[in-house]
Order: structure tokens, then C-alpha cells, then sequence
């Protein structure tokens, strides 16, 4: 590496030194140092000058934490100031101070001072720098001490007990759970409760199934309609077993997992605060090691959100299609119309919700392919693209919620069945000839549907027409409800 001649060195340091007093003294920035020297800090800011080197060294895209992990960071902080004046290792005054700094972090009070990219140090050690500075500010000026001061330092107190490493993976997983049960939980609550009062309603209505997108054997609305309130039922479960992988927390295994620097009940003390803050309990990682050295567990979880994407964008999907038309397309359901569909085609309507989901459900996807590739960077001790797995995992999160919510509210419960559509097609369909098969041998059956298809002559009029069997047995091998399962001693589907 090219270095600069040593009197150049000087000089540059000398006029940064001039600089930075000059632009102290303008009222604009003052000046805040660290290990590797001084450096401006604007001074307005609650951060400090750790930060201030994070966004001049990371100036990637503009991407920040989201409020969430802000709010995690928060409670952390707030939990372990409580947890630490619990057992004397730090005196009451800072500890309260902290404690209601603390509080404001998790109000969301300062987030405008939480401006750090995501693209950052793998293990987030800047931005649980920023908390700690950002909240050793905040309570430095509640002992009437300015920004900066110090009267309550961000490393020797508001992080006594932590690490970046064990802090940073614990707000992951606390933000996480947190958002799954406040928001995802009732969301996907919402969208399984209104498909299944939709395949209640439409129980009654017949129509054609289809595998491969040909006619197939006839099925009920209603089941159609059970299947995806199944597959919502699954993704509550999905999403709760999210929350119980993320449950084990690295809080407690400081640097590299030995606990070096905390005190022994520190981490059991926090948790369980950190439990009844959120509503959900948590628990100390059995093994510390594997908790800061992966976050296998961030993956797991993520592949929960990607299937939950899967569910919903195969609903959406098929929404689309039997909505579609309204007189050239399938036209089996008629989905609300929430906006005009077109700026050159006058009337037309786009099934845009259900796009919207598909869009959101692309997202989640593509977020697990990246955390699974961070997932893979555990370096020994520790895993080190923390920050982009905490974005993606909160983004997909959030995503999975508001599209369940928004699908419910503007798709679901305003969609209609066209049941003279639905029974319509059945009567032309070549898959009539199913039940004959067993009647007559599935050559013969095969026979007439193709004729069927020749001559456009219904399946049920050429049985009668070649007189393969007595009507009455036709009209019941051919009852397109008997065939959905409705009668005899054929398994409902729920």
C-alpha cells in the first residue's frame, strides 16, 4: 500500500484539526473523539462519532434499518440498563437515565438519528453504536450534560454487558418475533378467515376442475376455495413456527461466545424482560457458539416466509385466471374493481390486488435467496452479514402481512361467484366422460370424448346417442355434483 511521506501526514492532520475547530466553534458540528481521533459530528445529532464515521465509510444505498429492529435495539438497551442496576453493576443514576432514553429509542422518538446503510460492517457493530451513542447522548442531556459530554458513556454503560455480536442477532430475532405476532399473525388471520367463509358460500356451485390448465372431473366452488383456507391454516403454522426457531436468543455470549464481560445472570434477567415487553418467550441460546457463529435460525425462518410467498402468490394466481375476462376469459368469479385498468382502453379492469400480491410474494423469495447466502458467512465465531439478513427477513415480514391484509380487504371479501359460468362449462367439458370408464372401459370413454371434441356433440349426448348405457345410468354416472364427492360414501374435502 502507497503511504504519503510522513510531513504530508502531519500537515493533513494539523489542517483536519484546524477544520474541525473552526467548524466547531460555527455552532454547525462539534467535536467528538474516538480511538482513531477527532472527527466532526453535526451537533444537532444524538449520534456520535462512531456513526459519523459509519456514513462516510458506507455510503451504499441509502437503505437503513427499519423501525422495527430500531424499536428491538431499544428494548435491549432499556432491559439491560434495568437488568444491570438490578444487580449492581451499575450505579442508579445512569442506569435510570439510560433506562428513559432507552424508552424514547423504542417510541420511535429518534429514529431520524439512526441514519446508517445496511450495507455496513457484517456484524452491525456500527449501528449497535449508534443505540449506544444515540441513547448515551439522550440521557446525558437529561442530566443537563450536552451531546457529546460523555456524562453517560455509550461503550462503558449503555453497552455494559454486550456486544455487538450478541446484541445485533438478539434484535433480529426480537424484531422478528415481534412483527410476526403483531402483524403477520393477524394478517394471514384475516385472509384464511375470508377464504373460508368464501368456500362456505360457494359450496353450492359446481364447476370444472382443471389440472395442467385442461378440463378435468368436476369440483365445487367451495372446494376450491377450502383448499386455499388450508393452505393459509398452514401458514399460521408456518409463521408461529417461525417465532418458536427465533426464540433462542445470542444475548449473553459478549464478543465470540464465552460471556467474557457479563455477568451471569445478566442475560436471564434481560430475556425475561425482554419476554413480557413483547408479549412472547424468549430464551438464553443453549450453546452460545452456534448462536453468534450462525444464524441458521434466521434461515429456517425465512424459509417459513418463502412458503408462506408461495402459498399466496398460487392463490393470487388462480384468482387472476378464473377472474379473468370478464367475457373472453374464464370468467368464473367476478373480483371488486378497485381501480380503471387502463390509460388507451376505456373500461377496463386489471385484477391489480392479486398483482400486488404476486409482486410482494416475488420479493420474499428473492429476500431468502440472499439470507440464505448470509447464512453461509459464518466466519468461526461469528456470522457477518447481520445487517442484510436483519433487513430482508423485517422486508419480507412486513411484506407477507400488509399483502395478506390488503388481499382480504380489497380482493377476497368482495369477490363474487358467476354461477351460471361456473356450471356452464361443465356440460362441454371432454372430462365428463370420467365416470363412464369404469361403466364401459376407458377405450370406449376415451372414444367418445374424443368424438366429442370432432363433432362438439356433449359427452352426455353421445352416450345417449350410441346407447352405450340406459339413461337412467347415464343421467347418474354423468351428475356433475354427484362427482364432486357430495353423495355416497366419498371423502368431503374440507
Amino acid at each position: 500500500m502507497t503511504r504519503r511521506p510522513v510531513s504530508r501526514r502531519v500537515s493533513l492532520l494539523r489542517n483536519s484539526k484546524a477544520s474541525l475547530s473552526q467548524a466547531s466553534r460555527s455552532g454547525r458540528t462539534r467535536i467528538e473523539r474516538d480511538t482513531m481521533g477527532p472527527l466532526e459530528v453535526p451537533v444537532t445529532a444524538y449520534y456520535g462519532v462512531q456513526t459519523a464515521r459509519a456514513i462516510e465509510n458506507f455510503p451504499i444505498s441509502g437503505i437503513r434499518f427499519p423501525r422495527p429492529f430500531i424499536r428491538a435495539l431499544g428494548l435491549i438497551k432499556w432491559a439491560a440498563a434495568r437488568t444491570n442496576e438490578s444487580l449492581g453493576t451499575l450505579a442508579r443514576k445512569p442506569a435510570r437515565v439510560i433506562q428513559q432514553a432507552a424508552r424514547e429509542v423504542i417510541a420511535g422518538q429518534w429514529d431520524e438519528h439512526f441514519p446508517l446503510d445496511i450495507f455496513q460492517t457484517g456484524s452491525g457493530t456500527s449501528t449497535n453504536m449508534n443505540a449506544n451513542e444515540v441513547i448515551a447522548n439522550r440521557a446525558s442531556e437529561i442530566l443537563n450534560g450536552d451531546r457529546g459530554s460523555r456524562k453517560v458513556h455509550p461503550n462503558d454503560q449503555v453497552n455494559l454487558g454486550q456486544s455487538s455480536n450478541d446484541v445485533i442477532p438478539t434484535a433480529i430475532h426480537v424484531a422478528a418475533i415481534e412483527e410476526i405476532q403483531k402483524n403477520l399473525l393477524p394478517g394471514l388471520g384475516r385472509l384464511h378467515k375470508a377464504l373460508r367463509q368464501k368456500a362456505k358460500q360457494f359450496d353450492r356451485i359446481v364447476k370444472i376442475g382443471r389440472t395442467h390448465l385442461q378440463d378435468a372431473t368436476p369440483i365445487r366452488l367451495g372446494q376450491e376455495f377450502g383448499g386455499y383456507a388450508r393452505q393459509m391454516e398452514l401458514a399460521i403454522q408456518r409463521a408461529k413456527h417461525a417465532q418458536s426457531v427465533l426464540a433462542e436468543l445470542a444475548l449473553g455470549g459478549t464478543a465470540v461466545g464465552t460471556g467474557l464481560n457479563a455477568h451471569p445472570k445478566f442475560a436471564s434477567t434481560v430475556i425475561r424482560l425482554l419476554s413480557k415487553e413483547i408479549g412472547y418467550t424468549m430464551r438464553e441460546a443453549e450453546n452460545h457458539f452456534e448462536a453468534q457463529s450462525t444464524q441458521d435460525s434466521v434461515v429456517e425462518a425465512s424459509g417459513c416466509l418463502r412458503t408462506i410467498a408461495v402459498s399466496l402468490m398460487k392463490i393470487a394466481n388462480d384468482l387472476r385466471w378464473m377472474g379473468s375476462g370478464p367475457r373472453c376469459g374464464l370468467g368464473e368469479i367476478q373480483l371488486p374493481e378497485t381501480q380503471p385498468g387502463s390509460s388507451i382502453m376505456p373500461g377496463k379492469v386489471n385484477p391489480v390486488i392479486a398483482e400486488s400480491v404476486t409482486m410482494a410474494a416475488t420479493q420474499v423469495i428473492g429476500n431468502d435467496t440472499s439470507i440464505t447466502v448470509a447464512g453461509q458467512a459464518g466466519n468461526f465465531e461469528l456470522l457477518v452479514m447481520l445487517p442484510v439478513m436483519a433487513h430482508n427477513l423485517l422486508q419480507s415480514i412486513d411484506l407477507l402481512a400488509k399483502s395478506a391484509e390488503n388481499f382480504s380487504s380489497r380482493c377476497v371479501e368482495g369477490l363474487v361467484a358467476n354461477k351460471d359460468t361456473c356450471e356452464g362449462f361443465i356440460e362441454k367439458s371432454l372430462a365428463m366422460c370420467t365416470e363412464l370408464a369404469p361403466a364401459i372401459g376407458y377405450e370406449p370413454a376415451a372414444a367418445i370424448a374424443k368424438e366429442s371434441y370432432k363433432t362438439g356433440q356433449t359427452v352426455r349426448e353421445l352416450a345417449r346417442s350410441q346407447g352405450v348405457l340406459p339413461e337412467a345410468k347415464i343421467k347418474v354416472l354423468l351428475d356433475p355434483w354427484r362427482m364432486t364427492g357430495a353423495i355416497g360414501s366419498r371423502k368431503r374435502a374440507r
